[in-house]
């Protein structure tokens, strides 16, 4: 084994008399060294502690945003769910001490590798990591035997607060979350994401309407819907419906939406070339986000309410009319101030106009949610005295 691979061998060591010895890679960042090192889990929340004072303190006398203790649980789970496939980005921190970096040899490879020295009265701060810190603390305390594995951490030289803020700040300056069609394309672990990729992939109609990696259409693309969008949509419909595996709720799934698809004629136009998506996005709801949530809470009490027969009902949808100008089915259900609306509420009285045309019983939620909305109207029309 080369001098690389010796380094990665060693132990992180905790010297009574030394202080910490990290094995370490150094590197050079804006004429700046810092370290990259390999930490065993089980020393993570004892180096690394958490300052509850830094709580208390304003913002502008932190290094770091306050830690979200809701995120704690979901991380341990993650962790410990994962055993033998889970992956944790490295942790970056601070050292605020004066260290010292012993490298193996004086080549140009063997001064880059050696052993970091880092007193024992250092302090520790963490600019880029702290939930997954934590996470790691409420996990090993569920796994112990997880300790011996690692974490990569990389280590920069403390530089008083200014530095460290402003660390932080370039470390989430261009942190940007995967759209969550993207997150579902490529998440295995959602049971919910594989029944929405095998249904795209199934469906003689959506394929190449459905936009894989957005979860918003640009006016120009040929796309009628996001993979997102289809994905809560598909959840929605399969919710307390008995399937045996994941094939068998891709195929409810499925012969679902390819029903729902031969009873909203714009959408067949798209798919023979005949029609422009942009078009139909710009000129009609139904292609919407807020509208196939709705056909798949519509769907999922259809489907709940009989075992034949459904595809008949749907025929319904035909008589409803999607043009975005009809503002006088719309308005205040679908759309708020003539822009299509997302919340909750929005979503249950949408939903309401598609369970009435396929005569469907509302839920007592959904009757609640129309009859405040009806009491609004009403109020609107009466004249004045």
């Amino acid at each position: 084994m080369g001098t690389f691979g010796q380094a990665l061998s060693y132990r992180m060591i905790m010297d009574t008399r030394f202080g910490y010895k990290f094995p370490a890679i150094r590197g050079v960042q804006a004429k700046r060294e810092y370290y990259v090192s390999m930490c065993p889990l089980r020393l993570i929340p004892r180096i690394f502690y958490f300052d509850e004072d830094e709580v208390e303190l304003s913002p502008e006398l932190r290094a770091q945003r306050i830690l979200n203790k809701g995120r704690i649980p979901e991380l341990a789970r993650y962790l410990t769910s994962n055993r033998d496939d889970y992956v944790f980005s490295a942790i970056t921190a601070s050292i605020d001490a004066d260290v010292e970096f012993e490298p193996f040899g004086t080549g140009d490879e063997e001064s880059r590798i050696g052993v970091l020295h880092i007193p024992m009265d250092a302090r520790f701060i963490i600019n880029d990591g702290q939930h997954r810190r934590a996470g790691i603390e409420a996990a090993l305390k569920e796994s112990p035997e997880i300790g011996d594995e690692t974490i990569s951490v990389v280590f920069f030289i403390d530089r008083g607060l200014r530095r460290c803020q402003q660390m932080f700040a370039d470390l989430n300056r261009y942190a940007i979350r995967p759209s969550k069609s993207l997150s579902v394309l490529y998440d295995y672990r959602d049971d919910q994401a594989q029944v929405a990729r095998l249904v795209v992939h199934k469906s003689d109609f959506l394929k190449g309407l459905v936009e894989m990696e957005r979860s918003s259409l640009s006016h120009r693309s040929r796309k009628l819907f996001t993979l997102s969008a289809l994905y809560m949509a598909t959840a929605d419909l399969l919710a307390g419906l008995e399937v045996e595996d994941l094939n068998d709720a891709a195929d409810i799934a499925l012969e679902y939406w390819e029903e729902v698809s031969k009873n909203i004629p714009e959408w067949q136009l798209v798919k023979e070339g005949k029609l422009l998506s942009s078009e139909i996005r710009s000129d009609y709801i139904h292609s919407h986000g807020i509208v196939l949530h709705a056909l798949g809470l519509a769907g999922n009490a259809l489907l709940k309410g009989q075992k034949t027969g459904w595809k008949r009902r749907l025929k319904a949808l035909k008589k409803i009319d999607w043009s975005r100008s009809n503002t006088k089915l719309w308005e205040g259900r679908a759309m708020i101030g003539g822009r299509l609306s997302k919340v909750n509420q929005n979503v249950i009285l949408t939903t309401n106009i598609i369970k009435k045309a396929l005569k469907l019983k509302l839920s007592a939620e959904e009757k609640k949610a129309e009859d405040a909305f009806m009491g609004r109207n009403d109020g609107k029309k009466r004249p004045k005295k």
